[in-house]
């Protein structure tokens, strides 16, 4: 069980999330996933613990998250088969990379995720100053306390 992935699915679905998310991936560079973590974990990071997560996952987005996103944006409109199952790695992959994040938040808070939203806002500081860290900060605090 992941409840950091549970959130995720939830949380992007919502209105506003999904292109707010990708602004900050395609004009900023911002790991989604990351961002994502920072709103999931209601515990405060600091530069360290951020660079400690940054390089945890760093290699695996580098070598398996971005190059199947890129076939994946290759392949629209060339071949639209080939292309629903590349995506369907690349969101295995994601998957993979919210496990290591989960499994690190919570060895050191067992109850992380326990208050989805809190501390986004600080959180998402630590990524940069883009403004839609502000609306993804904004959205998770609506998200908590939300099924």
């Amino acid at each position: 069980m992941n409840a950091f992935w549970d959130f995720s699915v939830a949380f992007y679905a919502r209105p506003g999330v999904m292109p707010t998310c990708l602004a900050l991936q395609d004009a900023h560079g911002v790991d989604v996933n990351l961002a994502l973590f920072c709103c999931w974990l209601g515990e405060a990071l600091d530069a360290g613990a951020l660079a400690e997560v940054e390089a945890l996952v760093c290699d695996w987005r580098r070598e398996v998250v971005q190059p199947l996103r890129a076939v994946r944006r290759w392949l629209k409109g060339r071949d639209d088969a080939l292309r629903a199952d590349v995506a369907a790695q690349e969101l295995a992959a994601e998957q993979r990379q919210q496990a290591m994040l989960y499994a690190w938040a919570v060895a050191r808070w067992p109850a992380a995720g326990a208050a989805p939203g809190r501390h986004a806002d600080d959180n998402l500081a630590l990524l940069g100053e883009a403004p839609e860290f502000s609306a993804l900060a904004s959205l998770a605090c609506a998200f908590r306390g939300t099924p």
